[in-house]
C-alpha cells in the first residue's frame, strides 16, 4: 500500500480544471507534497463550484476538462513520483435534470432500470406521494407557480417535458395520450382521417394504451422510445401535426391569471411518477432520503450490490489502472451500512490508501474493524487547535460571555435545544418517516398496538436529540458494547426529559438494542434491524445540522473552538491529553490524515491560531470589547425594542474580525464584501433572528450596515483606531501559533494534509470564502527562492523571513523544510514510536515537545505556545533571554548530538537541552540525532 507522505487538497471547479492542476504539479513537488487530494471529479451539475452534486459517477466532469486533460495530469504526477487521493461521494447524487438515472426513474417509474437506485419510499403512508417521488424544487406553492405560468410544458426530440426555470422533468409515456387526445378532432378535420400520418398518430394512441396496461420492463421502455421517435418524425415531417402539437403545448400552458386555463396541465402533472411541490414541503413531508436537509441532493442505495457496482465502475477502473492511489469517502455516516460498504470498497479497490470523513466526539473511538487507514483529520484538527487554548482561563471567558449576553448558556441545554429545533423544522419529514416505520413495528405486538403515531414520533425525536454521538454502527442482530452504551445513554436522558412517554421510550430501547430476538420471526428481526439502521442514518444529519450548522453560530463564548467535530464546552486540551491522543493514533490509526483546514471548516487554521491568542489574555480582551461596544453603540439599528445586532452577534463579529482581518491592516472593498456575505450566512445558520427558511431582511440588513460602519476607512473611525493596533499585536502572536501548529501536524503520527493555499497565511472563513483562487505563481517563486537560499545563505534567509513575517514565507519555509525531513526520514514518521518529552524550568508550560524514534534514528519536535507573557509582539521567541532556564529533559536512550532539520543548526549533546539553545534562529525546531563518530 502506498502511504502518502503529505497530501494537498485541491478544490476542482470550472475555474480550476485538470489543466490548471497540471501547471502546479512542479510546485507541489517542490513543496514536498507526495499526493494530491482532489475534490470530486465526476460529472456534477453544470457549473458546480465544489463537485459534490454528482449527476453521473460513471463519467469525468466535463467542466474540469477532457479525458485527455485528466490523463495528462495523471502522467505529470507520475513523472514526479506523486500520487492521487480521490474524494468520492457514495451517499447521494444531485436531484437535477442532468441526472439521467433519476430522470429515467421519473419517466418510467417502477419500470425504470434504475428504479431501485435511489432511496425512495414508494409506499409512503401519505396518499398524495404514494407511488410517486416528491419533487420539492419549486420556489413557491405549486398552485401559485402553476397559475403564474412558471411551470411550462415543452416538446423536443427527446419528448415532452415539464419545465420550471432550469429544471426540466420528463413526462411518462402513459400521459402522452392525454396530451395527444386534446383537440384531436380538429387535427382530423385539418388533415383528414384517412391521411397516413393521422393513421400513424392513431396507431401511437393505440400503442400508448397497450404500454399502459400490457408491457413491462425493457419491452415497455423500448415501446416508449419507439412512440417518442415516431411522434418526433411526424412532428418534423408534417406541418399540420406540428401545428397541432404546438397548439396543444400553448393550450396546456394556460394563461396567467386565468386559473381554469391550467386545469389540463394540472391534470397532466397529476399523472406523473413525481409530484412537484414548494421546496419547504420537503422539510415536513418527504419520501426520499436527502443529504442532510438539501432537497437538491437525493441519496442513493449504494448498499445494493448493483448500485455499488454501477456507481463505482469508473473509480474502480481508475484505481486498477494505477491512476488513483487512494480514496477518501465522503459522509460515511449517511450510508445504510457503513461497515459493509467499506468492506465492499476494500474488496473492490484492493490494497489502497483509504480514509473516511468521520466526526468523532471527544471520547468516541473509530470502529477498529473498519478496513481503512483512518479519518480525514477532524479529530486531529480539534486536538491540535485546543492545545493552544489556555485552559486556565475558561472561567474568565465564561464570565466575559455572561456579562455580554446576560447569562452563561448551559452548553448541554443548548446542545439539545438546537437539535430539537432542527428536528422540529427542517428534519420533521425524516423523523415522521422513522415514526411511521416504528408505528408499523409496534402495531404487530399487543404491547405496542395502543401507541399513537404522535407519541412514538415525540419519543423517537427525543432519543435522536439526546443521542451523544453522530452514529452507531449496528448491522446485525448482535449489538456491541460500544453501541449499546450510547443507545442506553440517549434513552436514559430521554426518560428524564420525557417521563410521560416512558412506555414509548421502553419500546424504542428494546428495538434499538434488538432485545428479545429469540421470540421474533425472521421477517420481524429483519424489520427491527431495518428500523435500527434507518435510525442510524438520521442521527448523524441531526447532529450535523443542530450542532455544526446551528449551535456553532449561537454559542459564541470562544469561536476558535466552534469547529467541525469540536466541543466548545471543553475549553482547551491539556498537554498530557494531546500526547495521549497522538500515542493512541499511532497505536490504532498511524496513517490517518492530520488536517488543520478543510473545505468544510468554519474558519481556517490561521484564523483559529489568532483567536487562540485571546485565550491567554482574558482581562485585556474584555477591556477591548467593552471599549468597542461603547464606541459602536450608536451604530446599531433600533426597531421597537430590538437592537440590531444583538449582543451575541456583536461579540461574534468582534471575534471574526480579530481572526480574519488582513495582515496589511487595510480595509479593502473585497474584505468588506466577504465579511458581509459571511455575516448573513452566519446569522441564518444561527436561526435566532433570521434563517434560510424564514429570512428576516430587516435584521440581516441591520447587521450588515453595522459591520460596514465599523469597517469604514478614515481617521474619524474611532473603532478602527482602537481595533487595529490591538488586532495587529494579536496577529503577530497568531503567526507563531500557526508555525507551532504546522510543525505538530507534520511531526505527529498521521499523514499531514494541507488545504489549498494554506501554505502561506490564510485567513479564510467558511465556504464559499475558502474556495477563493490561490496565487500559485507567487508561491512557486517563494519556494524556489527559499530552496536556493537554504543552500547559499541560511542566516540571511532567516533574517529576511523574520523581517517580512506578514507575507507568509515563514510558514512556507517551515513546510518545505519539515516535509523534506518527512521524505528523508519516512520510516520514522510512519512507524516510529511517539515519546512525549519532559520540559522543565520557568517556561515549561509554554513548550510542546516529543520525539519520534525508529531503530537508530530519532527526531524531536519542539513547538512553543502561550507566548503573550514571554515576548513582545514585535519579537520572536528565540534565545536564552526568552527561555531562561527552560530545558528539555533528554532520556538516556535518546542522547546524541543534534541538528535542526529546519535551520541546519547543530546542537551539542546534553542531558538537559536548553530551549534557548534549540530555538536560536527560528520559532520552532525539528531536530534529528547525528551519528556519533
Amino acid at each position: 500500500m502506498r502511504i502518502p507522505t503529505a497530501t494537498y487538497r485541491l478544490q476542482f471547479c470550472p475555474d480550476f480544471t485538470f489543466a490548471d492542476a497540471q501547471k502546479i504539479v512542479p510546485y507541489l513537488k517542490e513543496l514536498g507534497i507526495s499526493d494530491i487530494y482532489a475534490s470530486p471529479i465526476f460529472k456534477a451539475r453544470s457549473g458546480s463550484p465544489h463537485g459534490y452534486d454528482v449527476v453521473d459517477p460513471t463519467q469525468l466532469n466535463p467542466d474540469l476538462g477532457t479525458e485527455a486533460n485528466f490523463e495528462s495530469l495523471v502522467e505529470a504526477l507520475h513523472q514526479q513520483q506523486m500520487g492521487w487521493v480521490q474524494d468520492i461521494v457514495p451517499n447521494h447524487m444531485a436531484y437535477d435534470s442532468q441526472n439521467h438515472f433519476l430522470m429515467d426513474v421519473m419517466e418510467h417509474g417502477s419500470q425504470s432500470e434504475y428504479f431501485h437506485y435511489f432511496d425512495i419510499d414508494w409506499e409512503h403512508p401519505y396518499e398524495d406521494i404514494r407511488g410517486k417521488i416528491l419533487a420539492p424544487l419549486l420556489g413557491d406553492f405549486y398552485g401559485r407557480c402553476l397559475e403564474a405560468g412558471q411551470i411550462q410544458l415543452a416538446y423536443e426530440e427527446s419528448g415532452l417535458t415539464v419545465n420550471y426555470y432550469d429544471l426540466k422533468l420528463p413526462l411518462n409515456i402513459e400521459s402522452y395520450g392525454l396530451f395527444l387526445r386534446q383537440d384531436l378532432g380538429q387535427l382530423a378535420r385539418d388533415l383528414g382521417r384517412r391521411h397516413p400520418d393521422f393513421i400513424k398518430l392513431l396507431g401511437l394512441l393505440y400503442m400508448l394504451k397497450g404500454i399502459a396496461t400490457e408491457t413491462t420492463g425493457q419491452q415497455r421502455r423500448d415501446q416508449a422510445q419507439f412512440v417518442k421517435e415516431l411522434l418526433w418524425e411526424l412532428y418534423e415531417g408534417n406541418s399540420e401535426i406540428k401545428a397541432f402539437i404546438d397548439r396543444n403545448i400553448k393550450t396546456f400552458n394556460g394563461q396567467p391569471n386565468q386559473a381554469e386555463s391550467f386545469d389540463l396541465l394540472d391534470q397532466l402533472l397529476n399523472a406523473q411518477f413525481y409530484r412537484l411541490s414548494f421546496w419547504k414541503v420537503g422539510a415536513e413531508e418527504l419520501n426520499y432520503r436527502r443529504f442532510f436537509t438539501v432537497n437538491e441532493l437525493i441519496s442513493i442505495r449504494v448498499e445494493d450490490p448493483e448500485v455499488f457496482k454501477k456507481t463505482h465502475h469508473l473509480i474502480s477502473r481508475l484505481v486498477k489502472d494505477g491512476k488513483i492511489e487512494g480514496l477518501r469517502v465522503d459522509h460515511v455516516d449517511g450510508l445504510y451500512d457503513p461497515s459493509r460498504y467499506l468492506q465492499r470498497l476494500r474488496e473492490s479497490m484492493g490494497d489502497i490508501y483509504l480514509t473516511v470523513e468521520k466526526i468523532l466526539e471527544s471520547d468516541e473511538e473509530l470502529p477498529t474493524k473498519w478496513p481503512i487507514q483512518g479519518t480525514s483529520g477532524y479529530d486531529f484538527l480539534n486536538q491540535v487547535n485546543s492545545v493552544f487554548c489556555d485552559r486556565n482561563h475558561k472561567q474568565a471567558f465564561s464570565q466575559i460571555y455572561a456579562q455580554l449576553v446576560g447569562y452563561v448558556p448551559d452548553y448541554k441545554e443548548v446542545f439539545c435545544e438546537k437539535k430539537r429545533l432542527i428536528a422540529g423544522t427542517t428534519l420533521v419529514g425524516d423523523i415522521n418517516n422513522l415514526a411511521h416505520l416504528l408505528k408499523q413495528i409496534a402495531g404487530k405486538y399487543r404491547y405496542g398496538r395502543d401507541f399513537t403515531f404522535n407519541g412514538l414520533r415525540k419519543a423517537i425525536q427525543e432519543v435522536l436529540v439526546q443521542f451523544p454521538i453522530y452514529c452507531t454502527y449496528i448491522n446485525s442482530t448482535t449489538v456491541g458494547s460500544r453501541d449499546r452504551a450510547y443507545i442506553q445513554t440517549a434513552i436514559r436522558r430521554s426518560r428524564q426529559s420525557l417521563p410521560r412517554l416512558l412506555n414509548e421510550l421502553n419500546l424504542i430501547e428494546k428495538i434499538l438494542l434488538l432485545d428479545e430476538q429469540d421470540t421474533l420471526t425472521d421477517s420481524e428481526r429483519a424489520l427491527w434491524l431495518h428500523f435500527v439502521m434507518r435510525f442510524q442514518q438520521f442521527s448523524g444529519p441531526l447532529m450535523a445540522k443542530g450542532i455544526e450548522d446551528t449551535l456553532f453560530y449561537v454559542y459564541n463564548r470562544f469561536l476558535s473552538l466552534n469547529e467541525v467535530g469540536g466541543d466548545p464546552s471543553q475549553f482547551g486540551l491539556s498537554l498530557e491529553a494531546f500526547h495521549q491522543a497522538n500515542q493512541q493514533r499511532l497505536a490504532d490509526w498511524p496513517h490517518s490524515m492530520n488536517a488543520t483546514s478543510t473545505h468544510d471548516t468554519k474558519r481556517s487554521e490561521d484564523v483559529r491560531s489568532r483567536l487562540n491568542v485571546l485565550s491567554e489574555i482574558p482581562r485585556v480582551w474584555k477591556q477591548q470589547v467593552d471599549t468597542w461596544r461603547d464606541l459602536n453603540r450608536d451604530h446599531k439599528t433600533v426597531v421597537d425594542d430590538r437592537q440590531i445586532p444583538d449582543d451575541n452577534d456583536e461579540y461574534f463579529l468582534y471575534q471574526t474580525l480579530m481572526g480574519a482581518f488582513p495582515f496589511s491592516g487595510e480595509v479593502s472593498a473585497e474584505f468588506v464584501s466577504r465579511i458581509k456575505d459571511y455575516l448573513v450566512k452566519a446569522v441564518r445558520e444561527a436561526k435566532v433572528h433570521t434563517a434560510w427558511l424564514r429570512p428576516d431582511s430587516e435584521y440581516e440588513e441591520g447587521f450588515v450596515a453595522f459591520a460596514e460602519k465599523l469597517l469604514q476607512p478614515g481617521q474619524d473611525n474611532e473603532f478602527l483606531q482602537t481595533f487595529l493596533p490591538f488586532q495587529q499585536k494579536i496577529a503577530t502572536y497568531g503567526r507563531l501559533n500557526s508555525l507551532s501548529q504546522t510543525l505538530l501536524k507534520i511531526a505527529s503520527p498521521g499523514v499531514p494534509d494541507f488545504y489549498q493555499g494554506t501554505e502561506l497565511w490564510d485567513l479564510s472563513l467558511v465556504d464559499p470564502d475558502n474556495r477563493r483562487p490561490v496565487d500559485y505563481d507567487e508561491r512557486l517563486s517563494f519556494v524556489q527562492e527559499i530552496k536556493r537560499r537554504c543552500q547559499t545563505g541560511m542566516a540571511s534567509l532567516l533574517d529576511d523571513l523574520a523581517a517580512s513575517r506578514a507575507d507568509g514565507r515563514q510558514k512556507l519555509f517551515l513546510i518545505v523544510q519539515a516535509l523534506a525531513a518527512r521524505q528523508q526520514y519516512g520510516r520514522v514518521f510512519q512507524k516510529g514510536e511517539y515519546i512525549p518529552l519532559k520540559v522543565n524550568g520557568t517556561h515549561a508550560n509554554h513548550v510542546i515537545a516529543f520525539a519520534r524514534r525508529y531503530q537508530d534514528t530519532t527526531l524531536m519536535a519542539i513547538a512553543p505556545r502561550f507566548l503573550t507573557g514571554l515576548i513582545q509582539p514585535d519579537t520572536q521567541p528565540l534565545g536564552k533571554i526568552v527561555w531562561q532556564d527552560t530545558y528539555l529533559d533528554i532520556p538516556a536512550e535518546l542522547r546524541a548530538p543534534w541538528q535542526d532539520t529546519l535551520t541546519h543548526t547543530k546542537i551539542m549533546d546534553t542531558a538537559q537541552l536548553p530551549i534557548g539553545n534549540i530555538l536560536q534562529r527560528f520559532p520552532v525546531a525539528l531536530l534529528v540525532n547525528q551519528p556519533t563518530p
